[in-house]
Order: C-alpha cells, then structure tokens, then sequence
C-alpha cells in the first residue's frame, strides 16, 4: 500500500486540497495531520484513495466526495458529507447541523450526535447517527436511509417525499408529511446487516425498537 503523509499545520485550504488532488491518483492512502478544522477538506475529490484526517474538521468535509473512504479521528463542522455520490465517510467524533446533506450516494457515519437537519434533501445512500439529532432531522428527503441510533428533537421527516428515517430513541415530534409505519422483519434485517458492517453492536431487543418514519403518501 502506497501512503503519502501531509502536514497541514502551515497549509491554507486551498493549498491542502490541491496536494490531496495531486498525490490522490498516485496513493492508496493519504494521512492528513494538524487539520485544525480546516473547512472543504477533499472537496470535489474524485478519486477512489483511503483519506485519515487525525483531528478534527471543519465545514463541507467530503463536499462532493465521488468514491473516497474518508476517516475523521475527531469532529467535523456543518455539511459534513454534503452531496456526497459515492463513497464513505467515518466521523469518530460529532458533527454540526446537515450532515449528509444532499447525498445521492455512499455513507456518512457519524458515531456522536449531530446537529439540525440531518440528511436534508438527501436523495440515496445511508446516513447513520450513532448518538442524537436535531431538529428537522431528513427535511426534504427525497431517498436513501437516515438511521439515528439515539433521540431525535422536533419535525423530524418535515416535509419528506421519499426515503426512509428509522429512529432507536424517542422522537419528540413529527414534521409534516411525515408519519410512522410498521417495521418490518425485513426492514430489521437489512438494519443489522448495515449496522453491524459499521461496528454497531445492537441487541434484538434494539432492533424491534427501532421507530420507521415514511411519507405520508
């Protein structure tokens, strides 16, 4: 395995990701040290390259990210992830409000909790919150997943047109549009098998908890 290290310690943003870029088609994995939660790390990035940013990060981590596995040792700021097609990224840590924002594709994990409007205007792909949401959590989900392992505050679902929200703890309020449905055997299924792949350790019991929020229709 081919690795290229960075020291980001003296590098402006711009800087930084033009040398993820050009090290990216050339490297199997890059290590990013000293982020210091410098926003848009790998913005735009298109190429299939393992990323560890040891630290933490800060706004639109992952925009745009088309087939990289991006690993956060810390936190990441607002838009973690933001429309994401293909690709992976792990946040050991918690992020701000929007995470997942817009992803048509890949998976956003987050094993803290997140701020407001998680999974907004999502279209596909997986966004799993090991701790809690804010408001509004999947306003405007148009596809894909969004799984909150924790509690979930008001208007959760606002607005969704498609997609699925399932939720472990409790759920303060329902947007509009948004109402329960019955979880399913196979819905329960296809839960632990995306859970476990991830590292979650759950108990049957969690699994027949788990809350399923849908569109109206």
């Amino acid at each position: 395995m081919k690795e290229y290290v960075i020291d980001a310690k003296n590098m402006d943003e711009k800087e930084l990701n033009r040398t993820i870029k050009q090290q990216a088609p050339s490297h199997d994995r890059i290590i990013i040290n000293n982020p210091e939660s410098r926003h848009n790390i790998c913005a735009g990035l298109t190429e299939e390259v393992d990323i560890q940013i040891n630290g933490s990060a800060g706004y639109f981590v992952g925009t745009m990210v088309n087939g990289a596995k991006i690993h956060i040792t810390g936190n990441a700021g607002w838009f973690a992830g933001d429309n994401m097609t293909e690709g992976e990224l792990v946040i050991e840590g918690t992020a701000g409000d929007g995470a997942g924002q817009g992803i048509y594709g890949g998976t956003v994990i987050v094993k803290g909790s997140t701020g407001s409007r998680t999974g907004e205007i999502m279209k596909g792909g997986t966004v799993i919150i090991g701790g809690n949401s804010g408001f509004m959590t999947g306003l405007l989900m148009m596809g894909g997943k969004l799984i909150i392992l924790g509690d979930v505050t008001e208007d959760v679902g606002e607005s969704i047109m498609r997609g699925t929200i399932y939720v472990l703890g409790d759920v303060k309020s329902l947007g509009k549009n948004a109402v329960m449905d019955k979880t399913t055997p196979e819905d329960k299924k296809e839960l632990e098998e995306i859970l476990t792949e991830y590292g979650f350790e759950l108990t049957d019991s969690d699994y027949e908890n788990f809350k399923k929020i849908v569109n109206m229709q």
